[in-house]
């Protein structure tokens, strides 16, 4: 019986390791690029670099791990693992500007073309703030006010496909209410602000409405404990997206001073 358990801790120890390698790959991709972009260019930030890799440990810490195997029968970490992967691992992603790396460390040629496709309707269309939040506040919806949720415990490709799902809508949604990255088209202020004002009030309803209603399969102290993290712990990531919202709009709607004006004042003063 101690040998059965030994190799069957062993196996998951692999699988754990094996489920790592592609967040292993993303640092290792992201740090080469970094070290080719200072050589070539100015120095890439170093703080750029801590971002990514936090953000790429928390999007690895809901997927594979101690906390992921724990959120197939515990839905308060299920929800730890939502916010890590949904919110906080896309935003610190976000910040890291990844894209502007990556123009900057490829041929120009290549940099061109994916210039061109960030150009593109459909990129426009999806990384519009209304299209997003629907994707992103709507997917969660769907998965937690339906079967889905438990039907992805018993579906090994529907799992994989809605924790990438979770992400890539997080990550969409973040880049389209703060601009990082370079953005072919970028939206009013106020637009942004009012449909972030609608995407957080859905994703504070639907928090309430798991802590009354909880999903199929789920015990309702658990879908307590979990609708309060989903509900606060949203919120404190939600202050960060409007901080930085708050303060590139302050940035932009400062007025600038000319060099002539500049000049003129200083004539004065002498």
């Amino acid at each position: 019986m101690h040998d059965h358990h030994t190799h069957e801790a062993a196996g998951w120890v692999w699988t754990d390791l094996a489920g790592f390698l592609p967040f292993a790959a993303a640092i290792a991709l992201y740090i080469s690029a970094a070290i080719l972009s200072s050589r070539q260019r100015r120095k890439w930030p170093n703080y750029r670099t801590v971002l990514w890799v936090l953000g790429v440990l928390c999007a690895a810490a809901a997927v594979t791990g101690p906390l992921a195997e724990r959120a197939h029968t515990d839905f308060t970490a299920h929800m730890l693992g939502h916010l890590l992967l949904g919110m906080l691992a896309p935003l610190l992603l976000v910040l890291s500007a990844p894209m502007t790396l990556f123009l900057r460390s490829v041929p120009v040629s290549l940099g061109r073309k994916t210039s061109g496709l960030l150009k593109s309707r459909p990129v426009r269309f999806l990384s519009d703030p209304i299209t997003a939040s629907v994707l992103n506040i709507g997917g969660l919806w769907l998965l937690y006010t339906t079967t889905l949720y438990s039907a992805m415990h018993d579906s090994l490709l529907l799992h994989i496909v809605i924790h990438f799902h979770v992400f890539a809508a997080g990550y969409l949604f973040t880049i389209s209410m703060i601009y990082i990255d370079p953005a072919s088209h970028r939206t009013p202020f106020l637009y942004r602000a009012v449909v972030l004002i609608a995407a957080l009030a859905g994703h504070g309803i639907l928090s309430k409405y798991i802590y009354a209603n909880p999903p199929a399969g789920v015990a309702p102290q658990q879908a307590e404990s979990g609708g309060m993290l989903m509900y606060y712990g949203g919120d404190a990531i939600d202050v960060m997206i409007i901080i930085i919202l708050c303060y590139q709009w302050y940035k932009a709607a400062k007025p600038r001073t000319s060099s002539y004006e500049m000049k003129t004042s200083e004539g004065a003063v002498q």
